[in-house]
Parts: C-alpha cells; structure tokens; sequence
C-alpha cells in the first residue's frame, strides 16, 4: 500500500440516514493514498446509522472542528442522509465559506443538490444520482451524465456505483493520476 503524508486533511461528513458505501469509499481510498481524513459527525454523536441500517463511529463531531482548516468538504448523499446534512447549519455555513473562498468541495448522489441549492453550481459541469439531476438543472448547472465530474473547486458524482470513481478523483486531485495509480494497483482495479 502507498502512504504518502500530505498537509491537506479533507473532511467526510456523515449524518443519520447517510449511504454509507459513498462515505466510507471515499475514507478508504483515502487512506490508502496517505491523505489525511477526519469522519465527521454532524450530530452530537459518534455514532451513525445509515439509510440502510449500518451502524458505525466517526472520530469526530463537527462541534469539535475547525471545518475551515480542511482542505476539502465531501458530502455523502443518501437519504435522509442529504436533507439532515443540508439541516446542519455549522455545516452549511462552512460550506458557504468554501465556496465563497473557491476552496474545494465533493459530493455524491444526492448530495450535489446539496451546493445546487445554495446556488453554487450555477454554470458548472457537475452530476447527481438521476433521481435528484432535476435540482441541478432547475438551479442552472450543466448536468452532465459523467459518472464523476470536476469542474473548478466542485467534484461531483451519481452515487453508490460511482463512489470508487469518486474517491479516485478526489486523491487525483490533491496527488495526481500516478497516486490513483498506485492506489488502484492496491485495490486490483
């Protein structure tokens, strides 16, 4: 496995209801790429229960953190995983920041929504899981049917089947395609 130390601690926010295979994919990956990553917890818990009755425990609690000393925010969708995230108002307020200051921001399925909504992915490339596309089109992204999409600060991606593609650009991002490189040699992809 490659462990490679980077400055750059991205943060994984998971609420109840959460689909866990798009949070948990993307820590991993992660972690095999020596990326530095905290899973947050947006409520007063460690403990989290996902859409499908997963339960497992972050390390943090956003009430512990400074999010903007992340270098990255990734958002999981699922549901109501996306609504009781985009009902953290610490959260959104960060996320505000992020965008504010062009500083980058991922999310997958549902989630995207989530930044299209606060009017951020106006005339940006990005994708979400078919069921919520609409959302982004009604707030002017260009929808793109990409399984993962990077269009400036934003990293995008369709959902559960997605999520190893997802979290692969995320390390491209912050180590470039020789780390994915390495990485999918770990993980025989």
């Amino acid at each position: 496995m490659f462990k490679k130390q980077t400055d750059n601690r991205v943060a994984v926010f998971f609420a109840d209801g959460c689909e866990e295979i798009e949070g948990l994919t993307v820590v991993d990956l992660l972690f095999r790429a020596g990326i530095p990553c905290d899973m947050v917890s947006v409520s007063d818990s460690y403990q989290v229960t996902s859409s499908h009755e997963v339960t497992f425990l972050c390390n943090k609690l956003i009430s512990e953190v400074d999010i903007n000393a992340y270098a990255m925010l990734v958002l999981p969708g699922g549901i109501p995983g996306t609504p009781n995230l985009a009902a953290t108002d610490s959260l959104m307020q960060a996320v505000d920041s992020f965008a504010a200051r062009e500083k980058p921001l991922a999310a997958i399925c549902a989630a995207p929504s989530i930044y299209a909504e606060r009017g951020f992915l106006s005339g940006v490339r990005a994708t979400a899981n078919p069921g919520f596309q609409h959302v982004l089109v009604e707030k002017g992204a260009l929808l793109s049917k990409d399984p993962v999409v990077v269009d400036g600060p934003f990293i995008t991606s369709q959902g559960a089947g997605t999520a190893v593609a997802f979290g692969l650009e995320i390390v491209r991002y912050f180590l470039g395609d020789a780390a994915v490189l390495r990485v999918c040699d770990g993980i025989a992809l």
